[in-house]
Parts: structure tokens; C-alpha cells; sequence
């Protein structure tokens, strides 16, 4: 079912049961105000041929017949019944009208007046006290115009129902399809985008109203996807130029190779090239796996507890192998004697991976000046900062660090292929950490980590 039937099928419900139970109501009212009217003619009526028949003098009599013709409308099968009463055992004379209840007299008795209606038949009963004795008055008649008003009336209603029902339904679809519309005009804007056309975006009419935030959080879908379109893009052709590098001159060499016999000095120089160029591809095609594993988040990786001092100095040990001339200082100064505070839940080979490549940089664009390092905690986070002296990195290239292959502007002299930052990035997401860079060209950068501890994630 479109939701444009289904809004105007629950609205033409909605407005239905609205109208029946409106209409009910008027009817049931109209009804009872009627009956009450009719009740009232009849009592008065009573009254009057109490007063007429119950007087000594015949002239009353006369009086109340004259006043009837004249004055009152007889009424549709009218009929009166008087019957004596003993007023002090409240008892009748003479035997009442069996066709009607007992409980009707006993009303009378106790309230001096009754209403009752049988079948199309309404009756007044009322205790008439007279100089002469009690009396009971029991006037009856049908009220057939009463009965045709209410007939009329429910017709009417009932027409009304219908017709009201047929517009509503006429009316509620002309505005669902208005109401839609938009959403319609989305869709077929959607339907439109292709991986060719993807810079397309949904025109935002209003912003303010829900349709209009729909289109926005399109859009930026759009941006997202358009975004990881190109760093895909980007990616590959960079990984393939990266890699074609090395292959070409492992292939260029072991053609010079073959191309004529040479002396042992020349073999060895060439597979000393191949050699470079092959370590080269390896640490590449490593980099590449390392990347490509990060992308599948956590899953598979071995989660363990990490005190974050420990896997930092064993870190610098590795580095002072690595890189013998390197100026790293650790401060554990503000550390927390709570063992937990400085403890994180993760994978240490990757953690170690991350917190490494940041320190290589590190050394690597300061020219192996002085690097600081300061872990520190709270309640919930672990904290590590780590600050170079080095040429640090333009701030209009700030945004572009963590996309694979990127390399700024100035350090395209310096060797390396990319990887590193955007790996630790990865890495440190997957930790459901941040990372954050300050940097100032030719004064150095400070690299800003945070890291849930074992408190926030137990809870």
C-alpha cells in the first residue's frame, strides 16, 4: 500500500469514527430532549384534567374541554385514567391497568410522579390530592411528530456521514498528494544519482520542516560517500603507483642482469639493488595489509589489558634500536597510583604499531631533536602527548593527514611513503580514541591521544 493511501485511508477512519460518535451524541441528545418535551406536555396535561375532572362544579369540566380544543392539541392516541386512592395506606379503590407495571404506581406513591414509556406509548402518572381524597392521574399518548423529527433527524445524519465521508475522502487524498509530493520529488531525484553523477545533491527548499532535514542528511551522505569515492580513487591509484616503483626496477635490474654475463662485483651490486627495491615492496605490501586490517575495525582482535607506561618504555626500547640518536623523553610524572587509570582495554600489537609510527615521525621530521612524552589520566581517559621540535605541517594540509599516500608539502624530500599517520589514526579509532594535531611550521607539532581506560570500559 503507498503511504499516500495509507494516510488518507487512516484520516478517512479517524475522521469517521470523529463523525459517528459526534453524530451519536447529537441524536442521542436531539432523543432525549424530545422525550423530555413530550414527558412535560404530558404531565401538564394531567394536571389539567385533574383539576377539571376532580372539581365539584361541572363548569371546570367545560373549562377543561374548551381549553383542550381550543388552547391544547389533542395528542396521538390519547387517554386518561383517574383512580381513587386510600391516601393514608396508599392503597387504590379500584384495580389499576395490569398492562402496566407495578413499579410504575409504586413511583407514583413514593414520588408523587412517574414516566414510563412501552413500545411507541408514553405515560405520566402523578398523585393528585384533592379536598374529596387522593387520586392517581394516568395520562398516555404516542408522539408521532417527536417520532418524525428524530427519523428526519437520523437520516439527515446519515447524509450527512456520507456525504461528509466522500468529500473528506476527495479532500484528504488531493492533500496527501500535496503532502508527498516532496518525498516523491526525492525519490526520483535519488532514483537520478549515479557513481558518475554523484557531486549531484537534492535541492533543500526548506530546511527548517522534516523533508527538508531529510534532504539534508541526504546530501551529507552525499559528501560522505563522494568523499570516500575519491580517497578510494585516490588510494588506488597511488598504491599502484607506489607499488609499480619497486616492481619496475626489480624488473629493470634483473634485465640489466641478464641482459650479458658480468663480473661477481656487478651481480653483487644488482641484487643489492633488488634487494632495496624488494624491501622497499615489502614494507609497502605490509603497510597496505597493516591499513587494509584496521578496516575491519575490532573484529578478531585480541582485546587485553594494557598498562600504557609499560607498552610506551618498551616502545622507546625498540626505537633506541631502530634509532640509536633518538632524543625521546618519557615524563610519568602525574601518573595515578590507581593501577586501572593507566590501564586500557585493546591490542597491544596494534596500540604499538600506532604510538610507534607517531614517535618515528617524530624523530624523523625533527631531525632527531628533542621529543617529549607526557602520559597522564583521569577518572575515564588515558591522555598521552607527544612534542617535536620538528618543521611541522602546514595548517591548510591538516585536514588531508590521515588519508593514505598523503604527504605534505614540505616534507616531500624526506622518505617515507604515508602510511604512518593515517594507520595510527585507524588504530586509535578502533580504541574508540582521538587524535588530535597542534602544529606550527619550523617549531614542531604536538600530537594530542586520548583513550578510554579499563574504568570506562567495563561500565
Amino acid at each position: 500500500m503507498q503511504l499516500r493511501t495509507k494516510i488518507t485511508s487512516i484520516f478517512i477512519v479517524l475522521t469517521s469514527l470523529f463523525l459517528t460518535g459526534i453524530f451519536i451524541l447529537i441524536y442521542y441528545n436531539s432523543k432525549k430532549y424530545t422525550e423530555s418535551e413530550f414527558y412535560l406536555r404530558l404531565s401538564q396535561r394531567a394536571t389539567i384534567a385533574a383539576q377539571a375532572y376532580l372539581e365539584a362544579d361541572e363548569l371546570n369540566i367545560d373549562i377543561y374541554d374548551d381549553i383542550r380544543i381550543r388552547h391544547l392539541q389533542t395528542l396521538p392516541n390519547e387517554k386518561e385514567i383517574i383512580y381513587p386512592v386510600d391516601g393514608e395506606r396508599k392503597v387504590p379503590l379500584v384495580n389499576l391497568d395490569v398492562s402496566l407495571p407495578m413499579s410504575f404506581y409504586e413511583e407514583i406513591f413514593s414520588q408523587e410522579y412517574a414516566e414510563l414509556k412501552l413500545g411507541d406509548y408514553y405515560y405520566t402518572g402523578l398523585l393528585y390530592h384533592d379536598n374529596e381524597g387522593d387520586f392517581i392521574v394516568v395520562l398516555s399518548a404516542t408522539d408521532l411528530y417527536g417520532f418524525g423529527k428524530l427519523d428526519n433527524l437520523r437520516n439527515t445524519l446519515i447524509i450527512a456521514f456520507f456525504i461528509s465521508i466522500i468529500f473528506i475522502l476527495i479532500l484528504g487524498g488531493y492533500y496527501a498528494r500535496q503532502a508527498l509530493s516532496p518525498i516523491a520529488k526525492i525519490i526520483n531525484d535519488v532514483n537520478s544519482i549515479r557513481a558518475e553523477n554523484l557531486s549531484q545533491r537534492l535541492n533543500i527548499t526548506n530546511g527548517k520542516d522534516e523533508l527538508g532535514q531529510l534532504a539534508k542528511t541526504f546530501n551529507n551522505m552525499l559528501d560522505r560517500l563522494q568523499i570516500s569515492f575519491d580517497l578510494q580513487s585516490n588510494f588506488i591509484n597511488n598504491a599502484s603507483h607506489e607499488l609499480r616503483n619497486p616492481l619496475t626496477a626489480i624488473l629493470g635490474q634483473t634485465e640489466i642482469a641478464l641482459s650479458k654475463a658480468r663480473s661477481k662485483e656487478e651481480y653483487h651490486s644488482i641484487l643489492k639493488n633488488i634487494d632495496l627495491e624488494a624491501s622497499r615492496l615489502d614494507f609497502l605490501v605490509n603497510g597496505l595489509l597493516k591499513l587494509a586490517q584496521t578496516d575491519f575495525d575490532s573484529k578478531g582482535v585480541l582485546i587485553e589489558p594494557i598498562r600504557v607506561d609499560e607498552m610506551i618504555l618498551s616502545i622507546k626500547e625498540n626505537i633506541d634500536v631502530a634509532i640509536p640518536n633518538n632524543k625521546i623523553e618519557i615524563n610519568f610524572e602525574d601518573l595515578p597510583e590507581n593501577e586501572d587509570a593507566i590501564t586500557l582495554m585493546g591490542s597491544e600489537s596494534l596500540l604499538n604499531v600506532s604510538l610507534r609510527n607517531i614517535l618515528e615521525n617524530a624523530c624523523k621530521f625533527s631531525e632527531n631533536k628533542k621529543v617529549s612524552v607526557k602520559v597522564f589520566s583521569n577518572i575515564d581517559y588515558i591522555s598521552i602527548t607527544i612534542k617535536d621540535e620538528g618543521i611541522g605541517i602546514p595548517e591548510d594540509e591538516l585536514k588531508n593527514i590521515f588519508e593514505p599516500f598523503f604527504r605534505a608539502s614540505n616534507v616531500r624530500g624526506i622518505k617515507g611513503f604515508g602510511f604512518g599517520l593515517p594507520l595510527a589514526y585507524r588504530i586509535i579509532k578502533i580504541h574508540s580514541g582521538e587524535i588530535r594535531f597542534v602544529t606550527q611550521i619550523d617549531k614542531g607539532t604536538l600530537v594530542k591521544i586520548s583513550l578510554p581506560n579499563r574504568n570506562t570500559y567495563n561500565t
